[in-house]
């Protein structure tokens, strides 16, 4: 199997936790609101493929930030911790 240069890694993170955090979020709004069947799929993979599509961008380029940020608001465990 193919493997991607380390150097993607944030990119590759950004695209699979959007994907998992969009999907749940999305199944839990539209089970509110659909009864489960086919329609809630639909309605389901539409709500879905939205939340992705704009929140991909956010995630990727946001989580560098936040990274930076926990890094400075943290300190390193000594050796040993």
């Amino acid at each position: 199997m193919p493997r991607l240069p380390q150097r993607y890694a944030p990119f590759a993170y950004g695209i699979i936790q959007a994907a998992i955090t969009t999907g749940v979020a999305t199944w839990i709004a539209t089970r509110q609101l659909t009864p489960f069947g086919m329609h809630f799929v639909d309605q389901w993979l539409f709500a879905w493929a939205i939340a992705w599509a704009t929140m991909l961008p956010v995630v990727v380029f946001i989580t560098p930030l936040i990274q930076r940020i926990v890094r400075a608001i943290t300190i390193p465990a000594a050796a040993g911790e």
